[in-house]
């Protein structure tokens, strides 16, 4: 069970390359396990019982499934994240230089770790605007080829490597992409030839690198998962599989997937957007309900926020705290900050607790070390449109913010037992005093 769930991953995260493509493979589940899809633009019909998926931008999308019995109703809700660290290509793309050189001219989005986009086999992936008559069209695009890749310099030219290096994006990061075959515009060339149109047809376009190695599992006993993007395509996936197989007849079992976490969330896909809290208006307007009704239900809902969480590093593990510490395969982790960094409190974390000894999935508890300042997520800036109790959770993980990056074989298991135990249950909130775990 833990290796076939780890494969399923794998795979998921192999045919996501860029956040558009993540999406994508989403609606593909959704509509295999009978979603339907509702377009933002046009007028939904919702009943009771009915299962319905919408995106914005093609990189943001919500799913919920309506019990069939929501006199007293609330939300339980998954947030996650699509978008992961990379380069994304600047729209005049192609830097001449000696000899015949020709690189991708690209910038940094989100923190990642440069080192570990070195040396290694990169490509393309993301989104192409073309014009189609009178219709500009989005349309796809992953060049399944080793098609750039961004060297090292030896270290005879930078003897002190070894001691520190800073990157410079401008500089060390750049892709190279032709030795003196290419000319001017064979780029947008290949990218016209790819999707079978003009070059002059092609208006726009958000396109990434992304890493080709393969996905892995690994080790003497298969212990662990290897792959771009764990952070947090793992917990995204997992929750979409958990909200699928999920049910609650009480409640809206609600599954998100944000864009642009990694850059702050302020963009109209993002956590801070107004997509959450449109969708779940909605809902509750289609339904006839009163706007008193959606008051009332999103002071009785609970939302788990899922986002990767550092484990002990073997040859660091003073970076962690001595004892809020995490470890792979040790299951779910939920996340602490004095400071609000994350959204856990007593109250969610205790509700969380029990789902997970409900579903028999181990627990564990991360919190920075006092002197290090710690990372954030979607959890807070989601509740600035839709407050309601939220816990912070996710998987151990090393090499976080790598282009490749190491998690456990038994822990997507857990956060699938563990979330699809929480759609199961029906979480009756009457105030932060009660609330009960039916």
């Amino acid at each position: 069970m833990f290796k076939e769930t780890s494969k399923d991953v794998l795979a998921f995260i192999k045919n996501s390359p860029s956040c558009f493509h993540a999406v994508h493979e989403m609606k593909k589940i959704l509509l295999d396990a009978g979603y339907e899809e509702l377009r933002e633009c046009e007028t939904w019909s919702l009943k009771k019982g009915g299962k319905y998926f919408t995106t914005r931008n093609g990189s943001s999308i919500v799913a919920f499934h309506i019990g069939n019995t929501l006199e007293d109703y609330h939300f339980q809700i998954t947030s996650s994240h699509s978008d992961s660290p990379t380069f994304k290509v600047k729209e005049v793309a192609e830097l001449q230089g000696k000899g015949g050189y020709i690189q991708l001219n690209t910038e940094g989005y989100g923190g990642m770790l440069c080192s570990t986009w070195l040396d290694r086999p990169l490509s393309l992936a993301g989104r192409v605007l073309v014009k189609e008559g009178n219709t500009i069209q989005s349309k796809l695009v992953s060049f399944d080829k080793d098609l750039v890749l961004i060297p090292n310099v030896a270290i005879h030219m930078n003897r002190d490597v070894n001691n520190g290096m800073k990157y410079n994006n401008q500089v060390d990061m750049l892709p190279l992409f032709s030795a003196g075959e290419c000319v001017k515009d064979d780029y947008y060339q290949l990218i016209a030839d790819e999707l079978h149109t003009e070059k002059e047809n092609i208006l726009g376009s958000d396109l990434y690198l992304y890493n080709r190695m393969e996905p892995t599992i690994w080790g003497a006993k298969e212990e662990f998962i290897s792959s771009p993007k764990l952070d947090d395509l793992q917990c995204a996936y997992t929750s979409l599989k958990a909200m699928i197989n999920g049910k609650n007849d009480k409640a809206v079992n609600v599954f998100v997937c944000f864009d642009n976490e990694e850059v702050g969330s302020g963009t109209k896909q993002g956590a801070c957007s107004t997509f959450l809290y449109d969708t779940l208006q909605r809902i509750n307007d289609n339904l006839s309900f009163a706007k008193e009704d959606y008051y009332r239900a999103v002071a009785k809902s609970f939302m788990v926020s899922c986002d990767n969480a550092h484990a002990v590093h073997p040859n660091h593990p003073e970076k962690t705290d001595a004892e809020n510490c995490t470890f792979m395969n040790k299951g779910i982790v939920i996340k602490y900050s004095a400071n609000q960094k994350y959204t856990t409190d007593a109250i969610s974390s205790a509700v969380f607790t029990d789902i997970c000894n409900k579903a028999e999935v181990p627990v564990q508890h991360f919190a920075n070390r006092s002197d290090a300042a710690g990372g954030s997520t979607l959890g807070n800036l989601s509740s600035q449109k839709v407050s309601m109790h939220t816990v912070d959770v996710g998987l151990a993980q090393l090499a976080m913010h790598s282009s490749y990056e190491t998690g456990g074989i038994k822990d997507s298991y857990y956060m699938v037992k563990a979330l699809e135990t929480f759609y199961n249950t029906n979480l009756h909130i009457t105030d932060s005093e009660s609330i009960e775990v039916a």
